[in-house]
């Protein structure tokens, strides 16, 4: 190709480029793709785990934290660079609302998106630890327990907070991080008893506070077997606060002199002052005195209606009624010397 044919050459590509530049068309198609590449670069880095990733960092997410709370703590913790991209993905994952609450390990660096799967659907990549509540256990039995199981909780700190919501332990199965504390633990166990008790429609047409019912239902997880008993001596208990009459029960004053244990109750223990004690005061107790199962909360509320008002267990556990003190004696008498 000889020089004048080069120029030529030359000359027509440029026109050719002049003339596409000059399109309409051609030249949105170039100014979108230049937009959608500049929006590429920046979701990619926007999406990308920030520089200072805290790796093997544990984050915990509370229950009942809202989408937003988590979003900005893990900002804040250099664990995602956009709050924007990190909602969008959960809430286009349908679960704005249902993010799981735990401990996540942080392991490695993951973008944004992995991340939103992984707290949307509860991946905590931490092997959970399970723990089975019995109905009737106290706040003392229940932190011993969990000191075999969980011996990174903080023991005292967990007696402290549970004590102070007595009753309100759902006793159940749980399959919580062995990192987990005191406070959602607590919270953990509150919500589901929260939710379990909406199950018994008796509670609100019952007539009776709810927190009464509470402590009703915890002095039945001690002093009866059977569905039929509870129901039997629910309807004895709430006819002697109706009356006027002391419920003289031992199990409340066990709760507060040998820690809920009856087989250590002695005759001293039941003269002790404390309001807790059903002989010398009259009325509930101020609090419940264990955890109640949803069976005690149901017979709580549905008593069975007789014409006794004392009653007793023998060393089988058979429970053996009166409707006098006479009568009563006699069982005493018969079953328990």
């Amino acid at each position: 190709m000889d020089e004048n044919q080069n120029k030529i050459s030359k000359k027509n590509w440029r026109e050719k480029v002049r003339a596409f530049f000059s399109d309409e068309k051609n030249l949105k198609r170039i100014i979108a793709f230049l937009v959608a590449f500049v929006v590429a670069m920046f979701v990619s880095v926007a999406v990308s785990a920030p520089a200072d990733f805290p790796r093997d960092k544990v984050v915990t997410v509370g229950e009942g934290e809202s989408l937003q709370q988590i979003t900005t703590e893990l900002t804040d913790a250099r664990v995602i660079r956009s709050s924007f991209i990190f909602r969008s993905a959960v809430i286009l994952l349908g679960r704005e609302k249902k993010v799981v609450a735990g401990d996540y390990l942080l392991d490695k660096k993951q973008d944004a998106l992995t991340l939103a799967w992984r707290f949307a659907f509860g991946k905590t990549d931490i092997a959970l630890v399970k723990i089975t509540i019995p109905e009737g256990w106290n706040s003392k039995q229940i932190s011993a327990y969990l000191t075999t199981h969980l011996p990174n909780l903080d023991e005292a700190k967990f007696l402290d907070i549970a004590g102070r919501n007595e009753g309100y332990l759902f006793p159940d199965t749980y399959f919580v991080s062995p990192l987990v504390t005191p406070e959602a633990l607590v919270t953990k166990m509150q919500n589901n008893f929260f939710q379990k008790v909406e199950s018994v429609p008796e509670i609100k047409s019952f007539g009776k506070p709810f927190y009464d019912i509470v402590i009703m239902a915890s002095i039945l997880e001690e002093e009866a077997r059977t569905t039929a008993d509870r129901q039997i001596i629910a309807g004895i208990l709430w006819k002697r606060l109706a009356t006027g009459m002391p419920l003289q029960v031992d199990c409340t004053v066990a709760y507060a002199t040998c820690g809920g244990d009856l087989s250590q109750l002695s005759a001293a223990d039941l003269k002790v002052n404390s309001p807790y004690n059903t002989y010398i005061y009259k009325g509930l107790p101020p609090t419940p005195i264990d955890n109640p199962g949803l069976d005690a909360l149901t017979d709580a509320v549905t008593p069975t209606t007789t014409n006794y008002l004392y009653y007793l267990s023998d060393k089988n556990g058979v429970m053996h009624y009166a409707v006098t003190f006479a009568e009563h004696q006699k069982n005493v008498a018969k079953y328990l010397k």
